[in-house]
């Protein structure tokens, strides 16, 4: 999506008259349905002054095209500013420009590709803008089939207008030359050597540039656990955007002291933020260059088991894998400091007792925290669904101080998953009445859709199963067959008035989310937590409905099978307001998880039909 886009005419025009940033203004609130804030609306006003200096020139053809704030693909960045079209020898060109209103920097010497400069009125670490223009500008050729497909040639560059030059200039430094050699800083006063940059990519107009930048085909991304093999082998999979790679450093700066103090980091995310392309990143990292003892640890069984079938597929012995990749009861019993380094992803998911009766262990987060010298924990307190569930923030800050730990809290907020639309992940929790907001319109650049028929959701998956990932799941409202968890034409969950049924994943297989048929059978929140698909088709059960204006739910609805409400009946008797307040929130959170599972579209249905049509209605209203 592109907010402005004119041809450098008009965008001249538009700055002259003094109405350029009403009109990026006016576009965000049709197109993004959200208002500016003021110092947004003034860095338009500001910085647009500067590009027409820039642009202003006969040496850029009228006719060439501009746009201002180009959202990137399964994102929520937006480019400052393109200007496409055609080089010398008819070849399209795009050159993308990261506009700063810094005035000051300072090197950071221990974090690669970091600086210091005032944000927010503070001196605070950021992503060199070099680094910035150049992992933006990676993100559409990795997203973008048509930017590959046509050889688009796009030229990253950073402008910092307000920003004066100085003898032997932090920003210049040649600890930064990697990514200033890809990405060539501009300062206040190269207004020319800007535009010679521009007019040596940029020659004539090629209306096709710009059109096939923002409507190419958005091709499957990567996933995580398609990537395995390489990350671990050191290869860059994921460029890391913005306050991930500042948090990544910040960790690996931390992974890097020699002292023997511990330490606790909480990483805050919610879903397709990118905590697990993070964790894998720091484990991968501090094995290879820092030769650490280091482990990447979940309580779910189904990211470990799928990324262990991807590094089998690499020829990674078990013994190797094993040694990667633990569960988090794994610790009883491990001495203090044992390990370097400790990568707690879905720590939410922590217990209290470990072992399959749990009868083992006193507390998985004291255990961890008492393991490591660095205990890296990422954690969204949204996504608890079980009533075992205690690894909350809460937790552990309690066990960390427990030990004397230096604490630290870092928040990863980008959105890559669910066409990186913020928009959905706040509708979903305005509507599940998980995080109310009072904005009533959400910005929803994401293919959500509610069906009255589940065989329809299910057709959509399938037509949607390009390269064996998209995936239907639902919430524990049918009991497993118990003779059929190995035969998918046993059908767990059936809803009759739709002829409809289909089987729960298998319980032969531990890696339902990879396996070639799986399309064929419906996950549960515990087959597909901490996992990601292109396209999800959900089931909404009778364990939540909507009445009397309220989302409603029901936790008598469940199915018996289902381990993740154990207890609750006995709760219920003795403190009914807590025990209903407990499965209210793991049902929400329940929901919440399967709902944000898919990274370019999902597809809903829900049994109750006036839960239906309320969904419906906040789509129509969105």
């Amino acid at each position: 999506m592109i907010i402005y886009k004119e041809s450098k005419k008009q965008f001249i025009a538009d700055v002259f008259n003094d109405c350029i940033e009403e009109k990026i203004n006016n576009q965000m609130i049709e197109k993004m349905h959200r208002h500016t804030g003021k110092a947004e609306y003034r860095s338009w006003a500001n910085s647009m002054q500067y590009m027409y200096k820039v642009m202003d020139t006969d040496s850029i053809p009228d006719d060439v095209d501009v746009a201002i704030e180009y959202r990137i693909p399964n994102s929520n960045k937006r480019v400052d500013f393109i200007v496409a079209g055609e080089g010398e020898n008819g070849e399209e060109n795009a050159v993308v420009i990261e506009l700063k209103q810094w005035q000051s920097a300072q090197r950071v010497t221990d974090k690669n590709g970091l600086v210091r400069t005032i944000l927010g009125g503070s001196l605070r670490e950021t992503t060199h803008p070099s680094y910035q223009a150049w992992s933006y500008v990676s993100m559409i050729q990795d997203y973008n089939e048509d930017v590959r497909k046509y050889h688009i040639d796009l030229e990253p560059c950073t402008y910092l207008h307000n920003y004066i030059r100085t003898e032997n200039d932090p920003l210049l430094d040649r600890i930064y030359y990697y990514y200033t050699r890809r990405a060539p800083v501009f300062m206040r006063g190269d207004a020319l050597k800007l535009r010679e940059y521009i007019t040596k990519y940029i020659k004539k107009a090629n209306n096709k540039t710009l059109y096939e930048i923002e409507f190419g085909r958005i091709k499957p991304s990567k996933s995580l656990q398609d990537t395995m093999v390489n990350l671990l082998a050191g290869k860059e999979e994921f460029k890391l955007i913005d306050e991930q790679k500042v948090i990544f450093e910040q960790v690996l700066s931390l992974a890097k002291l020699n002292d023997n103090k511990k330490r606790t980091v909480i990483i805050h995310g919610g879903p397709g933020t990118g905590k697990s392309v993070l964790a894998i990143n720091l484990l991968a990292k501090t094995m290879g260059e820092l030769a650490s003892n280091s482990m990447y640890v979940t309580k779910n069984m189904a990211p470990r088991s799928v990324y262990s079938e991807k590094l089998q597929d690499g020829n990674y012995r078990k013994t190797t894998i094993d040694n990667l990749f633990k569960g988090s009861g794994s610790f009883i019993d491990t001495p203090s400091n044992f390990f370097d380094s400790l990568f707690i992803d879905e720590a939410h998911r922590l217990n209290g007792k470990s072992g399959l009766y749990s009868n083992k262990g006193e507390n998985q987060v004291k255990e961890l925290i008492n393991a490591a010298k660095l205990s890296v924990f990422f954690v969204d307190d949204h996504q608890q669904v079980t009533l075992k569930d205690i690894g909350s923030t809460e937790e552990i800050m309690k066990w960390a101080n427990f030990y004397h730990t230096s604490i630290y809290e870092y928040t990863l907020a980008s959105q890559f998953r669910c066409n990186g639309s913020d928009g959905y992940l706040n509708w979903i929790d305005d509507v599940l009445e998980v995080q109310p907001t009072a904005n009533d319109v959400f910005d929803l650049d994401y293919d959500v859709r509610v069906y009255d028929d589940p065989n329809e959701v299910y057709q959509e998956v399938l037509k949607h199963n390009d390269n064996n990932k998209a995936r239907m799941v639902a919430g524990y409202c049918w009991n497993w067959i118990k003779d059929g968890k190995g035969d998918s034409s046993v059908h767990d969950i059936e809803i009759p008035e739709f002829d409809f049924g289909m089987s729960w994943n298998l319980g032969s297989t531990s890696t339902w989310a990879i396996d070639k048929d799986s399309v064929s059978e419906i996950g549960c929140i515990h087959t597909c937590q901490g996992l990601e698909f292109d396209y999800v088709g959900v089931i909404i059960g009778d364990d939540m409905r909507y009445e009397d204006g309220h989302i409603v739910t029901d936790f008598t609805k469940r199915a018996t099978t289902d381990q993740s409400l154990r207890g609750i009946k006995k709760l219920y008797k003795e403190h009914p307001e807590e025990a209903l307040k407990k499965a209210d929130r793991i049902i929400k959170n329940t929901y919440r998880t399967l709902l944000t599972r898919g990274q370019k579209g999902c597809f809903i249905f829900c049994t109750d039909k006036a839960l239906s049509q309320y969904l419906k209605m906040r789509l129509d209203n969105k």
